[in-house]
């Protein structure tokens, strides 16, 4: 082989080595640092995977909050309106973090089915639901209807 042949070779071969490596990391990286987001059916269900970094939205259930009396850790539960997670999060909440109103927990769920957040996100105005969190409510709603709308279409029948 020609030395000028064989010089560009090894150079398109450290192109081709350097380019994968790096299309590799960035692969590798992205999936690390990846935002996944389930509703507390999902999680309840074991649908989510335990011990990946994910998020987790729905409705605060009234009267759920636990507050600690010597630290900042807060238990609450939220919902989509047909299962309940438990949430568990030691920090200061947003200021408009209230009961019945809708919140994204971001964390990772334990063997128990507890989500041990590291972060919290409340709605900031009257008129404004988290789109995802928007999107799984109104699933869980069509899916409970649909659900009664069975059951009533299995008791006529009986």
């Amino acid at each position: 082989m020609h030395p000028l042949r064989k010089q560009r070779l090894q150079l398109v071969l450290l192109i081709l080595t350097a380019t994968t490596v790096v299309v590799g990391l960035v692969l590798y990286l992205l999936r690390e640092n990846g935002n996944y987001f389930y509703t507390p059916t999902q999680i309840v269900s074991g649908e989510a995977p335990q011990d990946v970094f994910l998020r987790a939205g729905g409705m605060v259930v009234d009267g759920s909050v636990v507050r600690a009396d010597d630290s900042l850790w807060v238990q609450f539960k939220l919902t989509d309106g047909i299962d309940e997670l438990t949430v568990e999060y030691t920090g200061i909440v947003p200021d408009l973090f209230t009961e019945g109103q809708a919140a994204i927990a971001s964390g990772t769920v334990d063997q128990q089915q507890v989500l041990q957040a590291t972060q919290i996100l409340a709605k900031h105005d009257e008129n404004y639901t988290p789109p995802e969190v928007a999107d799984a409510m109104n699933q869980a709603h069509e899916r409970k209807k649909a659900d009664k709308a069975r059951q009533a279409a299995e008791a006529d029948a009986k």
